[in-house]
């Protein structure tokens, strides 16, 4: 699968949330919505980009915006790593990856070259109409958080 389109209305989805509650992107309708695929919670990249996310956070809410992170992180995992971070937004678990492949955000990845399929660090920015207004597939983590801000600020 690709990313969405740019211009396109986003593809809800429905995952448990650090908390183990059912969310959905709907939910979040009326606002801006920056969603960022990470492949592991607590890795230094992963780190990074949400920390980012986190340290902007008064921007976010100051323009109506709000972020979710997603990855195959179980909800205990993802809520241990939001405690320790103090992350202020959502984060949801994918474990059979199928929101992230609808996303285009799973694929063949590789490392010290070994081929294995994983998270493409990704991030969409969704208006409050749930239209996609930006899709970055393979961002770096200083990369997704400038133009996270830029998106939202613009």
């Amino acid at each position: 699968m690709t990313m969405p389109e740019i211009g396109e209305v986003a593809p809800d989805f429905e995952l448990l949330n650090q908390d183990g509650t059912a969310t959905r992107l709907s939910d979040f309708r009326g606002q801006t919505v920056i969603l960022f695929a990470f492949p592991k919670a607590g890795t230094s990249g992963c780190t990074t980009q949400a920390c980012g996310m986190r340290d902007n956070w008064p921007v976010f809410e100051a323009n109506n915006a709000t972020v979710i992170g997603i990855s195959p992180d179980s909800p205990a995992e993802l809520k241990k790593w939001q405690d320790k971070e103090k992350l202020p937004y959502t984060l949801v678990s994918d474990p059979d990856h199928q929101v992230l492949e609808a996303w285009g955000a799973w694929g063949e990845k590789s490392m010290y070259g070994k081929k294995y399929m994983g998270v493409i660090r990704s991030h969409c920015v969704i208006d409050p109409d749930g239209r996609i207004v930006d899709a970055q597939l393979k961002i770096s983590p200083a990369k997704s958080i400038e133009k996270a801000v830029k998106a939202v600020e613009d």
